[in-house]
């Protein structure tokens, strides 16, 4: 019967317009069913996988210690649980992104115009890649990271990691590069809706340059320079790509407009 009402409510789906407060409210618990629905499928998914999400976590560790040095150590009973509950919904939250996406996509786009749901549809596909872009980049830094970690303290520290520590720096690390590779995506809507223009930004250029490698400094969380450079140098071109992005959509609009002016 609710798989049936879902159906029938995508169906019949009356315009925003049209729409109710409690109307709203009610296609707003939809969207947040089915993407919680979702979220407990994939969670239930990677908690099954465990295993194998978790030799994939500790690869970058394995590169570094050597696939016969790199065990990861509790110190309590709990801790071998907490870990894969931890893993369970961070693998739940990343397969079922798509999803929640989805949803929140259906809940926004009925409230939009045409050409704003075209360019919703090219940045939520260009955020989803460059947050993948980012995450991908993140763990092949990871092992440069660790190595310099590890013999930053000198030769006399022996390394033991507890698995939640690891898993939460890996994890940390992967989702702040993902949300710092959405800064060209910002950048180009605030260019489109002319809050700043091609020309403003080159002519921040020198600042932005400093700015930026003051934050991959700042914001990284194992504080090694790997990362800050792996995090940095595709935020600077990132920034350079924005503003000939940016001067095309200009030039594209000048276009269009000489064109209405002269029929």
């Amino acid at each position: 019967m609710a798989i049936s009402s879902l159906l029938r409510s995508r169906r019949q789906r009356p315009h925003p317009d049209a729409m109710t407060l409690v109307e709203h409210i009610a296609e707003l618990r939809t969207r947040v069913v089915v993407s919680a629905f979702a979220f407990l499928g994939a969670a239930i998914v990677a908690f099954v996988f465990y295993p194998q999400i978790l030799g994939w976590l500790k690869s970058p560790y394995c590169t570094v210690a050597g696939a016969h040095h790199c065990a990861l150590y509790v110190t309590s009973p709990i801790d071998g649980l907490a870990l894969r509950v931890k893993i369970a919904a961070y693998g739940g939250l990343f397969l079922a992104s798509p999803v929640i996406l989805f949803e929140l996509w259906r809940f926004i786009t009925p409230g939009l115009r045409t050409n704003e749901r075209r360019y919703a549809v090219s940045f939520v596909g260009a955020s989803i890649v460059f947050f993948g872009f980012g995450c991908i980049l993140a763990y092949l830094v990871f092992p440069h990271a660790l190595q310099w970690l590890g013999s930053i303290g000198g030769p006399s520290l022996v390394e033991i990691y507890d698995p939640n520590k690891y898993l939460g720096l890996i994890v940390a690390l992967m989702a702040l590069f993902g949300v710092s590779f959405e800064f060209p995506v910002v950048l180009v809507a605030l260019e489109l809706a002319g809050v700043l223009t091609p020309q403003r930004l080159a002519s921040w250029r020198r600042w932005a340059i400093v700015a930026i490698t003051a934050a991959a400094g700042i914001l990284t969380p194992s504080s090694d320079p790997f990362s800050m450079l792996g995090m940095a140098v595709p935020m600077v071109i990132f920034y350079e790509l924005a503003i000939l992005v940016g001067r095309v959509v200009v030039r594209r609009r000048r276009r269009a407009g000489a064109g209405t002016t002269t029929g």
